[in-house]
């Protein structure tokens, strides 16, 4: 059975930044509060409003396939993994389908919230692992700027815009080699959106009880997220037999860097070993961790062994043991010697 080998990753992030310092002329905080409670420094905004997910999720999948050198035509399934589709129906995914020109390819949206991007990728691994398809894109992207209450001066500092995307392709060695997924709904009004579904559709009375934004009981939260992301890095780390030496990086959502850190340490990684990048880009849902295995393609290689782990909102948890499956600055370099070629000889 081949397994599922990510084989190529792109990203999107919006131009404009929406600062710490920013934040203070708008609520009552300040930047160190936020760095101390965070981590974050920054975020993106898309704050173009005729531009939602999709324009994001598809910036997002064109350079990951330009990277890969394939023609959107070649690809077979697309799983866009979002909380903010550009509405219900149609899916996101069949609206990056068509900008990118992928004719031969199905799709469909998953929703998990800050798991949704670890559950696509499992979902999307069977795919591969039964022979059903051999080129799959997954894609975590979210406009979260659009259900944040910039009022909410607990909440509106936590998120932010951005989408990535990653190619998987069947690789006989390396890939997604083991999975472990939970959800427990029990707690779900500790983190929900109430307004907008079948149960409490739109209404002036919901828009004005701000139904329509994002609800965080952040304390309680943050103890289920630290237990949950702990938890499960060790669970998988456990079944496959890995030790802290075998670990090459944990990928970790980016919620919270205390989170982060408490994972880590249950874990027995050293700071060198996590993939951090919330103090730039904020929470950015479903694309924090395909985003950081973008910024830091050039420093894997073929083998490295990655623990992906998440927490969000269902309450959805979950983790994934990956083996890398290329070098990524060799093929880093060469994208860029591809767009360089490109500009110069338009």
């Amino acid at each position: 059975m081949p397994y599922a080998a990510i084989t190529s990753v792109g990203h999107f992030l919006p131009e404009d930044r929406l600062t710490n310092a920013d934040l203070e002329k708008m609520v009552d905080t300040s930047d160190e509060w936020i760095r101390t409670r965070t981590g974050i420094r920054e975020r993106r905004i898309l704050r173009d409003p005729n531009k939602a997910t999709s324009y994001m999720a598809t910036e997002a999948a064109r350079e990951c396939l330009q990277k890969r050198g394939m023609d959107p035509e070649d690809v077979e399934l697309i799983i866009v993994a979002t909380v903010t589709p550009d509405m219900f129906f149609p899916a996101t995914a069949c609206l990056v389908q068509a900008n990118l020109g992928a004719r031969n390819a199905w799709g469909f949206d998953l929703s998990a919230a800050c798991s949704g991007f670890l559950f696509a990728l499992s979902t999307a691994a069977r795919f591969i692992e039964s022979g059903k398809h051999e080129r799959v894109l997954v894609i975590g992207a979210d406009k979260m700027s659009t259900i944040t209450d910039y009022t909410d001066r607990k909440n509106c500092i936590l998120f932010g815009d951005a989408a990535a995307a990653v190619l998987l392709e069947p690789d006989p060695e390396c890939g997604v080699i083991d999975s472990v997924e939970h959800c427990d709904g029990n707690n779900w009004e500790l983190l929900c959106m109430l307004g907008g579904g079948s149960l409490n559709p739109p209404t002036h009375e919901t828009v004005d009880r701000k139904m329509h934004y994002l609800h965080q009981e952040g304390r309680s939260v943050f103890k289920l997220a630290v237990e949950g992301m702990a938890q499960v890095a060790v669970e998988i780390m456990e079944r496959n037999n890995l030790t802290a030496d075998d670990v090459r990086y944990l990928v970790p959502h980016q919620a919270n860097l205390r989170i982060i850190d408490a994972t880590a340490r249950r874990m027995g990684l050293s700071p060198d070993k996590v993939m951090v990048n919330i103090d730039r880009y904020g929470n950015t849902t479903a694309a924090t961790i395909p985003l950081c295995l973008y910024d830091w393609e050039r420093q894997l290689r073929r083998g490295d062994n990655l623990i992906l782990a998440a927490f969000g909102g269902g309450f959805t948890w979950g983790a994934i043991y990956l083996k890398w499956a290329y070098d990524g600055d060799k093929v880093a370099a060469a994208a860029e010697a591809t767009a360089e070629a490109s500009t110069t000889n338009p």
